[in-house]
């Protein structure tokens, strides 16, 4: 697995799994690479408390940010693979439909600095056919907050600002900035009890694509940001969930104005903050900047790892194999203060080193260090196929659908 890992780190492009074999830090034969994966067992819980242990302490008022996501892994015609379910997958293709068979992938990732791709993660696993997105990304942020040293930031995509993810978070000890869809409807605390019938729990209605609905705000600021213009921003307190009203959030509408003062066309920002006190507007609505950095660190494993290259059999190697890319990617972040740059003739020299230009210099940090792997022993030629001996087909697995809450109920009482 160490010559694996190094491999990937030196080879720049690849078209099947097996051709990591022919990079010169690996000195085994290509069947050792399968066998490695097959025999390999990551224990993911003492990992993450390592790299909880490289993460600084914060200082003054800064805070650890933390940012969760998932991505998806395509594998349409891997019949054989088992439990395969349906996910949301961008091809590319003008007229194909987003969604491809395959396996999705949860994690949560510490991002270091204020801007730049960095994202190192803390965990990264599979999401099972019996398992939501919501509910593994509850699971991850409960363990990784058990280990934190203080009380985080932790940054989430529109698809966890919903009910089931304030109320399954609730008792982690972290605070939450979600983004909105622009089509949800929130609700005002109640009036007070009139002394008559149940008590309401619903105020009035508050539609976000509705602006007759919004009530005054509580601050309105306007801003210059060097990279995005002028920025108008709204606060209002205290605003819920329909299914989570004893869980009140501040509301941030965040606008991008042209010169004049207008508005432009582009989608206005909605963001949520859940949690104990909140960072001044100005502040807060870039913290949720830094949450693209988690898929920029999709981006360099499936494009620079080789992530989804492989064509494995079964999930248990999936998952030994994506184990590999939390580990190399903290071996980049601490590698970067001693490698020396190494463009490519059409590059140019940058001060602060990406992942990708990290990893194109690694050959000589390598070369320094060596690797921690034995040398190979050589067992001879294998005898291959016994003649005469039957070869079994693999058994075919059909597509897992998952059925939502909603479905359930429904069969529940048609039951």
């Amino acid at each position: 697995m160490f010559e694996l890992k190094d491999a990937v780190l030196l080879t720049r492009k690849i078209y099947s799994l097996a051709e990591l074999s022919l990079s010169p830090v690996f000195r085994r034969k290509w069947p050792s690479i399968y066998e490695a994966v097959e025999d390999s067992r990551p224990q993911r819980n003492k990992l993450m408390r390592l790299y909880i242990e490289q993460i600084p302490l914060p200082q003054d008022k800064s805070r650890i940010i933390l940012a969760g996501d998932h991505t998806a892994w395509a594998r349409p015609h891997a019949v054989t693979l088992q439990d395969r379910t349906t996910e949301h997958y961008v091809t590319g293709i003008p007229n194909n439909k987003p969604v491809a068979p395959g396996e999705g992938y949860s994690s949560i990732v510490w991002v270091p600095e204020e801007s730049g791709s960095w994202a190192l993660p803390l965990r990264h696993e599979r999401i099972t056919s019996w398992e939501s997105p919501i509910s593994k990304a509850v699971w991850q942020l409960k363990q990784v907050c058990k280990y934190l040293p203080s009380r985080p930031i932790s940054l989430w995509d529109s698809e966890y600002g919903c009910a089931p993810f304030v109320l399954k978070t609730a008792d982690i000890n972290a605070d939450k900035l979600m983004r909105l869809r622009s089509n949800l409807c929130l609700w005002s605390p109640p009036s007070a009890y009139c002394g008559r019938g149940r008590p309401r729990v619903h105020g009035s209605k508050f539609k976000l694509s509705d602006s007759e609905t919004w009530t005054k705000p509580i601050q309105i600021l306007e801003l210059l940001d060097t990279k995005l213009g002028r920025i108008k921003i709204h606060l209002w307190h205290d605003l819920h969930f329909r299914g989570a009203a004893k869980h009140p959030m501040s509301i941030l509408l965040v606008e991008r104005l042209k010169e004049d003062g207008s508005t432009r066309v582009t989608k206005p920002l909605w963001l949520a903050w859940v949690g104990e006190e909140m960072p001044s507007i100005s502040e807060v609505w870039r913290l949720y900047l830094r949450r693209f950095a988690v898929d920029h660190w999709y981006r360099f494993i499936k494009q620079r790892l080789h992530w989804t290259v492989p064509k494995f059999s079964t999930p248990k190697q999936c998952e030994r194999w994506s184990d590999l890319m939390p580990i190399i990617s903290w071996e980049l972040w601490l590698a970067r203060d001693i490698v020396l740059d190494n463009p490519l003739p059409w590059q140019k020299s940058i001060e602060q080193l990406t992942p990708g230009r990290v990893a194109q210099s690694m050959g000589a940090v390598l070369a320094a260090i060596g690797s921690p792997a034995s040398s190979p022993k050589p067992r001879g030629k294998s005898p291959g196929w016994k003649a005469g001996q039957q070869r079994q087909r693999k058994n075919r697995y059909p597509i897992v659908k998952k059925r939502t809450s909603r479905h359930r109920k429904q069969t529940a009482k048609s039951a």
